[in-house]
């Protein structure tokens, strides 16, 4: 974990405040935009956020962070209880969201979703590409960075607040793209169901907040070789492989628990896993927190 502490804390837009998080001990990990860092936070929870301020600044990570009325105590412990100047441990940044090169990209962003692709416009622009953004949003209070974008990218930046002017229309801003366009979509489950429906999977790369429900063949048991320790931990059904090999006194780091966040990686060296996770490990990997095994036993790295 990196030491940074807790240098501003902002709010941007109703229930969402912007953490500027302060480096200890020199410079911090390098990230692209799309990245997400782990915030452990004082009460034992850990939750994953996107870096949403600016590459190029080494002492800083920037922060958004939303009040989940439902919340699981990660945002109502950021929104009552962090005080600028407190510690606060973070993790080297993790990118399953990268910005490909394209020479135009129309970015679609939904509330807090805004959070990875606020870079990554930027990014975009810089590059010379063609950029645009649609921002989506109950109102214009609630939505973080609105009046700062518009005034920074003027028409590249169009805002749809829901309770005033409805929902964009995908299927048109799909048909005003050129051929070699990006699509970068991060917000709700039902924004970015519409988006999948409209733009060719090809050329549509999206962030979910939660992962997508699916169906799996019911779960049998394995076991766990761990090549560097000698042990071999039984993973029965019911139970996933992360909390096996952290009962057994093999801690393995996590986060959201759901697939999303790719914290709980690990590498495999034989066997064949089953990946349900929503991110796509990459070959020779998993995550232990939902992933499971096709063969009666995986050969792992720890």
């Amino acid at each position: 974990m990196q030491q940074t502490v807790i240098d501003r804390i902002e709010p941007v837009a109703e229930d969402v405040v912007a953490l500027a998080l302060r480096a200890v001990n020199g410079p911090l990990a390098p990230w692209q935009p799309g990245a997400h860092i782990d915030l452990a936070l004082p009460n034992w929870l850990t939750r994953q956020y996107s870096l949403c301020g600016d590459p190029a600044e080494r002492d800083c990570y920037r922060v958004a962070v939303r009040h989940d009325r439902l919340s699981r105590g990660g945002s109502e412990y950021v929104h009552r209880f962090l005080r600028p100047g407190r510690p606060l441990p973070v993790s080297v940044p993790r990118n399953h969201f990268p910005l490909e090169p394209a020479p135009e990209y129309l970015f679609v962003a939904g509330g807090i979703g805004i959070t990875p692709i606020r870079p990554m416009l930027r990014q975009a622009i810089e590059s010379g590409a063609a950029a645009t953004l649609a921002y989506v949003g109950r109102s214009r209070a609630s939505m973080p960075f609105a009046g700062e974008l518009q005034a920074a990218y003027g028409d590249r930046v169009r805002i749809f607040a829901t309770e005033d002017n409805g929902r964009p229309d995908f299927t048109t801003l799909a048909a005003g793209l050129g051929p070699g366009a990006l699509v970068y979509c991060c917000g709700p489950a039902p924004m970015l169901a519409a988006a999948e429906a409209a733009f060719p999977a090809g050329r549509l790369h999206a962030e979910r907040f939660r992962p997508v429900a699916r169906e799996f063949a019911p779960d049998t048991a394995f076991a766990a070789v761990c090549a560097r320790s000698g042990r071999t931990v039984e993973v029965p059904a019911g139970t996933s492989l992360l909390d096996a090999l952290n009962h057994a006194g093999l801690p393995v780091d996590s986060g959201c628990r759901e697939g999303v966040c790719g914290s709980c990686e690990i590498t495999v060296l034989d066997g064949e896993p089953e990946h349900r996770d929503d991110i796509g490990a990459p070959g020779g990997r998993m995550y232990a927190c939902v992933s499971r095994s096709l063969s009666p036993r995986l050969i792992l790295d720890l």
